[in-house]
């Protein structure tokens, strides 16, 4: 499969399981990326650059940008992991600091 219709694969994919027309998930990039042009990215007319995935990533909140271009297969974030970046997101430093100095001591017992 071509890159830029895999990616419109991935886009489509993941609005389709939360249940999202093109018209609501253009709404939730703030009206930055029209329906017609996320339309031409899920159809594989057109390849997002880097801006507008990251654009459709925050409106979609389980997937990374570099999920969406292909970078990563690593998939769709889990419930526990969206929390948890949530909390991260809304931590100040001290909290980020400790939830990364957790993670990596965790890593290290692996």
């Amino acid at each position: 499969m071509d890159l830029t219709k895999k990616i419109g694969w991935r886009l489509r994919e993941v609005r389709t399981g939360q249940g999202l027309s093109l018209a609501e998930r253009s709404v939730r990039t703030g009206d930055v990326l029209s329906k017609s042009r996320i339309s031409n990215y899920e159809k594989g007319l057109r390849r997002p650059g880097i801006e507008e995935a990251q654009t459709l990533a925050a409106a979609l909140g389980t997937v990374s940008a570099t999920y969406l271009l292909c970078f990563d297969d690593g998939g769709l974030l889990s419930e526990e992991e969206q929390v948890l970046i949530e909390r991260f997101r809304q931590a100040d430093a001290r909290g980020r600091a400790i939830v990364l100095a957790v993670a990596e001591s965790e890593a290290h017992r692996s």
